[in-house]
């Protein structure tokens, strides 16, 4: 039997603290705490170089369970469809109405943070609704 491994979500960027933020928002993350010897990231930041500063940060799930989520700076902008994209899972187990009621609050709370909704993507004979949007960066996710 193949042992589990763990992994972490990648994304590129233009301002990794800035998305970082935002998805420890989303999903109820933290910042991991700052490296050793180092009393807060900003002095950790302070100790790189200008042209290193605010290059990468990161967020972890506080439970332990989830994936940690890593933010790296990149000098090109996003410019087609993710290929792959994180569900948001908000109303699992709800259908109909209710389901839909949750996924429109939750919605508005990330839209609030700097989320752009995009559409909602109706039930159908196989899926539930889902809200597919974007990030502050415009990386697509869906709240399913």
């Amino acid at each position: 039997m193949p042992s589990i491994k763990k992994f972490q979500v990648t994304f590129d960027c233009a301002d990794p603290e800035r998305v970082a933020r935002f998805w420890c928002e989303v999903l109820g993350y933290v910042a991991p705490p700052p490296p050793e010897g180092f009393a807060s990231w900003d002095e950790y930041q302070r100790s790189l170089p200008a042209e290193r500063r605010g290059e990468w940060a990161a967020c972890t799930d506080p439970s332990g369970v989830g994936p940690r989520m890593y933010f790296q700076r990149v000098p090109e902008g996003k410019v087609v469809k993710n290929r792959v994209h994180l569900d948001v899972r908000v109303a699992t187990g709800l259908v109909g109405e209710e389901r839909v009621a949750v996924l429109e609050a939750e919605c508005a709370r990330l839209v609030a943070l700097g989320a752009v909704r995009v559409r909602l993507l109706p039930a159908d004979e196989e899926n539930e609704s889902c809200l597919a949007m974007q990030d502050v960066e415009g990386n697509e996710f869906c709240l399913d």
